[in-house]
């Protein structure tokens, strides 16, 4: 039984898509904790009423970005996660931070990376002329919105497309990969060889479920 502890800042929209489907999938783990760095996190909430323990470790608390990922790495230790889960964590983290989750630590990006890191992906898209768009989940490296990619989402670039219109599409994409990501992970079904993630579709439940 893997733990699982899920990082956010907001409403958490893809956390409440891997709480989910966690449950109603049944999958062989248990989701310790939802941590924030904003007390007004909306996601704070649902974590709470699913029964999920939960923490705030405000980011403007702390005088530098090294003493604010050592907080937050003390207090996602509490619950001896085998796996963290960013999902809209609206931090830069430090290399020492990222290297202490090495291989259990994973993001979604809404672009197709390596296009568009960083933020404003949908606008950088739309002003790119890009025909087609999307998400990646990736492994979290010391690279900002780098990192072995799991899988990513293709969502075509429509003529009338806005920002908004565009950033919806995506989003629907990530509620798919995200929790397909993470339930592979915990099934051990994702390992990396020479940077790049293979995923066994022989092992655990077939991929499609």
């Amino acid at each position: 039984m893997k733990n699982i502890v899920i990082l956010i800042s907001g409403r958490g929209s893809n956390m409440q898509a891997i709480v989910r489907a966690a449950k109603s999938e049944q999958w062989p783990c248990r989701i310790a904790a939802v941590i924030s760095n904003r007390a007004d996190a909306e996601g704070l909430a649902f974590a709470a009423e699913h029964g999920i323990a939960t923490a705030v470790v405000p980011s403007k608390s702390f005088p530098s970005r090294d003493d604010f990922d050592a907080a937050l790495r003390a207090e996602i230790d509490k619950f001896a996660p085998d796996l963290v889960v960013l999902a809209g964590f609206m931090r830069i983290l430090t290399p020492a931070f990222v290297e202490h989750y090495a291989g259990r630590m994973l993001n979604i990006h809404p672009s197709l990376l390596p296009s568009f890191p960083g933020l404003a992906t949908h606008r950088q898209a739309l002003a790119a002329g890009v025909k087609f768009h999307g998400a990646t989940v990736h492994f979290v490296t010391a690279e900002l919105d780098h990192g072995p990619i799991v899988e990513q989402a293709v969502v075509p670039v429509l003529p009338e497309d806005t920002e908004h219109a565009l950033a919806e599409r995506v989003l629907a994409q990530e509620h798919v990969i995200y929790p397909r990501s993470v339930r592979r992970f915990i099934e051990d079904r994702l390992s990396i060889e020479n940077g790049l993630v293979r995923v066994d579709h022989a092992a655990g439940k077939p991929a499609t479920t």
